[in-house]
């Protein structure tokens, strides 16, 4: 009998890495203030050793946050870390898989 050819594994491509198809997963991430880039006051609090940090709403997201667009509402003075936290990078990757084993 001949032998078989091995079976090839396929995956269904996941899709590209976007904010426009992600849930604002890092939106729920606590972020600290550690330079002025002229976030409104309304949207800072200080946690309990004194540091300033993003305010966010009873269920965890950021208070800055459209929840009927899921954009960022001071996306023009959003914190330095929101800046540096790029769409792709390996943490942005990782909080998106957390969301997605969440919510299996």
């Amino acid at each position: 009998m001949p032998e078989q050819p091995p079976l090839i594994h396929r995956q269904t491509p996941s899709p590209p890495v976007l904010c426009s198809n992600c849930a604002a997963c890092c939106c729920r991430l606590e972020v600290m203030l550690v330079t002025d880039t002229g976030v409104p006051a309304r949207f800072i609090e200080q946690d309990r050793w004194g540091g300033e940090t993003m305010r966010r709403l009873d269920d965890g997201w950021c208070a800055a946050l459209d929840r009927d667009s899921m954009r960022c509402t001071i996306y023009a003075n959003r914190p330095l870390i929101c800046r540096e936290f790029e769409m792709g990078s390996p943490e942005c990757v990782e909080e998106r898989g957390d969301l997605a084993q969440a919510y299996r």
